[in-house]
Order: structure tokens, then sequence, then C-alpha cells
């Protein structure tokens, strides 16, 4: 039976404890979002297939080494928009992410770092409500470029943007406004109106430049706004490598397979072929997410 993914990634998603990695995957994987986690401890699982290349690429505007083609008059056929080689049908390829969710704290690090070996992209994650978590991104940064291949493919995230409400980061908006004025009673207690944020963006993308990570990307894994987005960026530039003859998919240290491979599925493809099924069993003896 033919498998329904082209390929198959292994991405590792890491940072400090209760930034949200788990809540990130629990939100791509199951579409839903949960308040309360318990905390992760080594690594738990999940999986997602995704569109990667054209026409879902274009579509999105993801990656695109360069700039967006002049979509096809509506009166002709866009004959050339399935985009592929072989010029057969279906040539949207799909990607599964093989999503390894890693322990954020100091004492599971040591485990943690082993989970990096064989990952072909990463979700580096912080908690824009926390700048030390911020700051802790340039030694995660660094533990995971000494273990994974040196061209991992790198996503920045800065998660919980539902702390930061659109309307107070930008003041222009308090002149449209007529008569909302702040209630200083509402200092000691937080609402959900109250912008929390500690990191800005332009930090963020300043720091990403810094260390040549490929993209900065906001999430919010409880609205989900932001959160496909950032697993779309790190797959569709494994594809683009993929395309550009990058990876060996006859090498599971590459972290990444194609379907048309020997052993997928068997054990050389272990290390990446782990989905939901394995994590329901593994999550009732290791713990939840973080």
């Amino acid at each position: 039976m033919a498998q329904p993914w082209d390929y198959i990634a292994k991405i590792v998603s890491l940072g400090d404890s209760g930034c949200g990695k788990s809540s990130l995957t629990v939100r791509l994987c199951e579409g839903r979002f949960s308040p309360h986690h318990d905390v992760t401890i080594g690594v738990e699982f999940g999986s997602r297939i995704v569109p990667v290349g054209p026409p879902a690429s274009l579509e999105l505007s993801i990656n695109n080494p360069v700039a967006p083609k002049p979509k096809p008059s509506p009166t002709k056929p866009s004959k050339g928009k399935k985009g592929g080689k072989d010029g057969g049908e279906g040539e949207q390829k799909h990607m599964k992410l093989s999503l390894w969710d890693t322990a954020g704290q100091e004492t599971y690090k040591s485990i943690t770092r082993s989970y990096f070996r064989g990952a072909s992209g990463a979700l580096l994650v912080f908690d824009i409500t926390r700048r030390s978590t911020f700051l802790s991104a340039t030694s995660w940064l660094n533990d995971l470029r000494q273990i994974a291949d040196e061209s991992i493919v790198v996503v920045l995230v800065g998660n919980k943007s539902d702390l930061s409400p659109s309307s107070l980061v930008t003041p222009s908006t308090t002149a449209t406004t007529t008569s909302t004025p702040s209630s200083p009673t509402s200092k000691d207690t937080p609402s959900p109106s109250k912008n929390l944020r500690e990191v800005t963006k332009d930090e963020a993308e300043d720091w990403c430049r810094r260390n040549k990570v490929m993209q900065y990307v906001e999430t919010s894994a409880k609205s989900g706004e932001g959160v496909e987005r950032a697993f779309l960026e790190v797959a569709e530039r494994i594809y683009q490598n993929i395309e550009a003859g990058r990876y060996d998919l006859n090498d599971r240290r590459s972290g990444v397979k194609s379907a048309a491979a020997g052993g997928v599925g068997g054990n050389t493809a272990r290390t990446v072929n782990l989905g939901m099924n394995d994590a329901a069993g593994a999550g009732k003896t290791k713990g939840g997410c973080c």
C-alpha cells in the first residue's frame, strides 16, 4: 500500500521548560489546547503530514527561494501549477513530520541532548513573556549544533503571543478608543488584555540574523495562531534541501527518508518513524506534556 507521504523528517522542539513546546505539538497534531500539562520527562512524540513544495508553498508564501511567480490568468488552465518534474497527477508533495518534543528542565538536559542527533529540523521555543527563556535560546542553539548536523534547519518560535494583544502593542489605537481608560484596580489581577510581552519582535529577528537562524515566528498554542506556520517553515526548507540533493535519503543519520527508499517503517527508519500511536503508550509511563 502506498504511503500517504513522500518524505518523513525528524523535527525536534527545544527550549526552557514551561515555554509551551508540548502545547505547540498537541495543537498541531490534535488541534486542541490544554492549560495544564505535566512536565515532559525525556521526550514525547507526535506526527503530522503537511504539504511541501508547490502549489501549497506558493499559495502560503512559505520559504519561497525566489519572488512568487505571477498567478496564471483565470481563463487559462494552470497546467504548470502542479509542479514536479514527472508531470504526473497528484504532484503536490507531502512530508510526514515526526515530532520529538524534548524536556526543557535542566535536570533532563543530558538526556534531552541525545535526542537532537539525527534531526533535520528544529523549533527553538521561548516564551515572549519571560525574557530569561529568550536569553537561554543561545545556549540551546549551541547544544543543538554541537550534536545535530551543522546544517539543521532551525526556526525560532516566540510562543504565548496571546499574552501580547496587538491593541496594546500598537499605541496608535488609543486614539480610536472613546472611553476605555486603564483601571488602576486591575493592576493586581492580570487580565487577558494585559500586555505581558518582555521580548520584542525586533529583538528576536535581530537574534536570528546574528545566530544565522532561518526565521522567527510568533505563535499562540492557546489560540492556534502561527502554530501551523512555524512547522511549515521548517518542513518547506527541509523539502528545498531535499530538492537540492543535500540529504542522503538512504542514510538514517540525515533525519530525512523518502517513501520510495527501502526500509521505511522497518528498523532503519525507527529513529524518525514515530507517531501519536507510539506516544500513547509511552505517555502513560513517562508523563505528559510540559
